[in-house]
């Protein structure tokens, strides 16, 4: 292995991953993804689709997750800065409406692993974002589902992009109507 460090979260399940970056005066260079060393560090999933979105300064996108064809996800920055959250929806965990968060960023080049039946979402802290992710399955539109993002029984402590107030954010409509974690049959 050595091409990657992967720490474990204190919820079961999440990783954090850092890439090794080999760099001189020409830039740098990194693998962000290798089947091969995820699978010696016990991720060993199959990707199925690839994302990328752009979000200006005060995005907040989530928290989302798919209903009946959940998804893992390896999600990373390719341009400026986001906070991430992972929120755990596995029926029976012991970390059941539990959350999880890092901060990603072009510069510090970690990925976050999410595993299937968690709710994810992130806020953009820079003044512009690019965010890519890998899903182990398909997206369908009819199956999705979502938590609202200040649900105060999950807590998420978002940091707030400098010179901004939650007022300030800018949220989907649909991410607006979302309910909380008690809004869930189980």
């Amino acid at each position: 292995m050595g091409k990657i460090k992967v720490e474990s979260c204190e919820i079961e399940g999440l990783k954090v991953i850092t890439p090794t970056v080999f760099g001189d005066e020409r830039g740098y260079f990194m693998e962000t993804y290798n089947y091969n060393d995820f699978k010696e560090a016990g991720i060993d999933v199959q990707f199925v689709q690839d994302n990328q979105s752009a979000s200006k300064k005060g995005v907040l996108r989530g928290l989302h997750f798919q209903i009946n064809y959940p998804q893992d996800k390896l999600v990373r920055v390719v341009n400026g800065e986001v906070f991430d959250v992972a929120v755990d929806l596995r029926e029976g965990s012991k970390t059941y409406g539990k959350w999880f968060g890092v901060l990603l960023s072009a510069e510090n080049k970690k990925q976050f692993f999410i595993p299937k039946n968690f709710a994810h979402g992130f806020i953009v802290l820079s003044d512009y974002a690019e965010f890519a992710y890998k899903c182990t399955d398909f997206y369908h539109p009819n199956d999705e589902g979502g938590l609202y993002f200040d649900d105060p029984e999950i807590g998420v402590e978002w940091p707030m992009p400098e010179g901004m107030t939650k007022e300030d954010l800018i949220i989907s409509e649909k991410d607006h109507k979302w309910g909380g974690i008690k809004d869930l049959k189980k």
